[in-house]
């Protein structure tokens, strides 16, 4: 009897990088119930609560993110590399797998160089527009590369590379939840036109600022806002709608906890244009205004926004822009139904809804080629 599948799938520092991992995992275990997999995040991240919380095992890594502004400091990060990189050895040799999956985020390079040099083989998962150097040095080694944007041949070898899309949380699909039910669910009201304002799970303080500064045209607009200030300014923004007084149009929350029910309630989205976000909204036909972090490696946000732009898929503000512009044109684009429409169609034509199934057959052929291989 053939031995059940045993994968590694590592990555993980932001919601973006967890959810489609888990995604993939579980599409693996939809085709292969009996299959091993085993998760490697970084140490302190958020990966490290998520991933077991979906029902999966991790282990951590003491890596850590380079700091760009104080070179200094990377004299401990390259120890915890060079330790990180042990460490999954040892991971390697003990649970031996078939395959190694990088979806990105700290934990993705000390694994899969380690699994590359010990021939494992391996299959990463670019979710960006422009990939970084992390990857494009990983992808030297790797098997299989799946991506979630034409014309990548300009960082990747072509034979390896596989059009995939990005995975999305299954619940977002597969929600029943009407619009006019989640507005009430927030206590808004089914009737206004209704604009999301995501700020991430730590919060975008360029977005925040935006809407702190623009409370008396928010509330004169007619207009209704569900805004996500994140965790970290959640204080900040509720103390400061307080002293803007009684504002029944605004919905103001640190986390969203059923995000199919908040974007099955917006007509408009303010996001950053990270590239899990971008395939969610793709995927759900959302109208969607983007201002990209600038505080990313290699500005692949701005790259990502780009990208729809280009397809008249999405709006874009500059992030330094977005005090002068960002309210005034998300009111002006909620109130142009055409508008809406034109994004909404465009944007969905740019949705590969079947992501992590097809990911998860491209893991499972490389993996079960190497066991009749054994």
């Amino acid at each position: 009897m053939e031995r059940p599948v045993r994968i590694i799938i590592s990555g993980g520092g932001t919601g973006g990088h967890i959810f489609p991992a888990i995604a993939i995992a579980n599409a693996i275990k939809e085709l292969q119930p009996d299959a091993q997999i085993l998760f490697v995040g970084a140490e302190g991240r958020m990966e490290m609560q998520r991933i077991p919380d979906a029902g999966y095992e991790i282990i951590g890594l003491p890596v850590a993110g380079f700091d760009r502004k104080n070179l200094l400091k990377n004299v401990s990060v390259l120890l915890k590399l060079l330790k990180s990189q042990l460490k999954a050895r040892r991971i390697i040799k003990q649970f031996r797998p078939d395959v190694a999956v990088g979806v990105g985020g700290y934990a993705s390079a000390p694994l899969l160089k380690s699994a590359g040099m010990m021939g494992i083989p391996t299959l990463i998962q670019e979710q960006n527009s422009y990939a970084g150097i992390t990857n494009k040095l990983l992808a030297k080694s790797a098997k299989k590369i799946c991506v979630a944007y034409h014309n990548m041949e300009k960082f990747f070898p072509g034979d390896k590379i596989i059009m995939t899309g990005n995975p999305v949380r299954q619940d977002l699909a597969n929600t029943r939840i009407t619009r006019a039910d989640a507005l009430r669910a927030s206590g808004l009201d089914p009737s206004r036109k209704t604009v999301l304002v995501l700020g991430g799970s730590l919060g975008a303080r360029t977005i925040n600022r935006c809407v702190m500064a623009n409370l008396e045209a928010i509330r004169q607009s007619g207009v209704q806002f569900i805004w996500q200030t994140g965790k970290s300014y959640y204080e900040q923004a509720a103390e400061t709608v307080k002293a803007a007084g009684e504002m029944p149009n605004l919905h103001t929350t640190g986390f969203i906890k059923d995000m199919a029910g908040a974007y099955a309630g917006a007509d408009l989205i303010i996001s950053r244009a990270g590239a899990g976000s971008i395939s969610e909204f793709c995927l759900l036909r959302k109208p969607v205004i983007l201002v990209p972090s600038p505080n990313v490696a290699e500005d692949h946000q701005t790259r990502n926004a780009l990208a729809l732009v280009e397809k008249q898929a999405a709006l874009y503000i500059k992030d330094a822009e977005a005090a002068e512009k960002l309210i005034p044109v998300a009111l002006e684009t909620i109130s142009n139904e055409t508008l809406l429409k034109e994004l909404s169609s465009h944007i969905a034509r740019l949705a590969l809804p079947d992501s992590a199934n097809t990911i998860a057959k491209e893991v499972l052929q490389l993996a079960e080629a190497r066991i009749h291989a054994d």
